[in-house]
């Protein structure tokens, strides 16, 4: 698993080329009032719809919601006739990159396009924490953003001592969590436990080897992320596996898991308050048994340069190419990985979308499409899909008092889409524009950008 983790490293690192500044897209100015008229409402306080409504946005604020057709004179009218309009998603486990401001810029707008509003950079670095504070400013265009700190493995952080000292340095530098990858052992984690809770700061992210899923759940992790640790859980002890052999998040021990005791692992994640992000679309895009040429072929990857499509298909291919690689069972993986999914919410498990992104065929932002379709295929209705990219990161955030909903008072990060999700969920994928704190971003201006950004990388 370390290995992979550094090819994961890697290919984010060097797969995001820089290149010529991104042209600026027109957005409105805060403080105009903006209204959305005949449009349909998926509040997601319910799974149905409010239809023909009147949505006033004022000071990027909801102001009001009614049938009513009413709003102040002078005010943009943006035409909602038989479109609905949804609250912003959230990605929850983001990437963004530090190469160039450039490049930086780009990403968050890639994020924006495909509706998403809210990212959680999963690996942090001392630029993201100026970034989130000129995206809440308005002075750069992009989501709202949290930020881990830069990442905590078995590397950096060798003993409990330089452990103990990065989670107080994450701490004073203002990142809002601490993102723990792979190689930790067991004794320098829970120093690094016992610290964060003294300093008062989150822990999200991998599971590590010599940790385990269960010493995880217990040691109260704010996420644990790809589902890391719970297909190990799954082997009775009794098959003696070597953990060193588990393989991509597990798919190595596919075929010796007991699912009965899956059960208990999600009874123990509930009583500890975790939650999940499977972030399932790396799992198939990357381990499924999918062609390259397919994955290639998705329009999305238009916006990627040519040398991170090609680091991308080179590590699918390796990957399949592995001598232990046997794609009958990747296609086992891949249904597992979806049963654990669909059971972890139907016990009541807090899901969160998120994909991890930009990662091996996952663009920001579009990978998301991917992932909250893999949801529904997992047996999860359209709208608990949503929940997870809406309601519940609000929830994970505190901010269930004005955010994730489309609701009076409440933040207005908006996505406007052509049909309903709620019947389809691949309408999700068939936009008419953003919404991001009370700024209007119309399909026109998005695919102007896009164009750009293709043009850019020749694609």
């Amino acid at each position: 698993m370390r290995f992979q983790l550094l090819v994961m490293v890697t290919i984010f690192f060097t797969g995001c080329q820089s290149g010529p500044s991104a042209q600026e897209t027109n957005l409105d100015p805060i403080g105009e009032v903006v209204v959305f008229t005949n449009v349909n409402v998926i509040t997601m306080e319910s799974e149905t719809p409010l239809m023909r409504q009147t949505v006033v946005i004022e000071n990027d604020i909801i102001s009001n919601i009614s049938p009513e057709g009413k709003y102040p004179k002078g005010a943009q009218l943006i035409d909602g006739s038989g479109k609905y309009l949804i609250p912003g998603l959230a990605e929850m486990h983001a990437h963004i990159p530090q190469q160039s401001e450039e490049l930086v810029q780009e990403t968050l707008f890639l994020y924006l396009a495909a509706g998403v509003t809210t990212i959680r950079g999963m690996l942090g670095h001392p630029r993201h924490l100026e970034l989130r504070t000129q995206v809440a400013e308005g002075s750069i265009l992009g989501p709202h953003i949290y930020t881990s700190g830069p990442s905590i493995n078995g590397n950096t952080a060798p003993d409990t001592e330089t452990a103990a000292q990065m989670v107080r340095e994450h701490k004073e530098a203002g990142y809002d969590f601490l993102k723990l990858h792979p190689g930790l052992k067991r004794e320098v984690f829970d120093v690094i436990v016992i610290t964060a809770k003294e300093v008062g700061i989150p822990y999200a992210g991998h599971v590590s080897r010599d940790v385990g899923v269960r010493h995880a759940l217990d040691s109260d992790y704010a996420s644990i992320d790809h589902i890391d640790g719970y297909v190990e859980g799954l082997v009775p002890p009794e098959k003696g596996v070597d953990p060193e052999e588990n393989g991509f998040f597990g798919i190595n021990f596919t075929d010796l898991v007991d699912e009965a005791l899956l059960p208990a692992l999600i009874q123990t994640t509930i009583d500890h308050h975790v939650w999940v992000v499977p972030t399932q679309c790396l799992a198939e895009r990357w381990a499924g048994p999918s062609s390259t040429l397919v994955l290639l072929a998705d329009k999305e990857m238009a916006y990627m340069s040519k040398e991170t499509l090609g680091r991308w298909e080179e590590s699918k291919k390796q990957m399949q190419a592995n001598a232990a690689y046997d794609p009958n069972r990747a296609r086992r993986f891949v249904e597992l990985r979806r049963r654990i999914i669909k059971a972890m919410y139907d016990s009541g498990v807090g899901v969160l979308l998120g994909s991890d992104a930009p990662q091996v065929f996952n663009v920001p932002g579009f990978s998301i499409q991917h992932e909250i379709e893999m949801y529904v295929a997992a047996g999860l209705t359209p709208y608990e899909a949503l929940l997870t990219g809406t309601v519940n990161p609000a929830k994970y955030f505190g901010r269930e008092n004005d955010r994730g909903l489309i609701k009076e008072g409440y933040q207005a990060d908006l996505l406007l889409v052509d049909g309903n999700p709620l019947t389809d969920i691949s309408n999700l994928g068939k936009r008419s524009g953003i919404m991001i704190r009370g700024r209007w971003m119309s399909q026109d201006h998005i695919e102007q950008r896009l164009a750009a950004i293709a043009e850019k990388y020749g694609n």
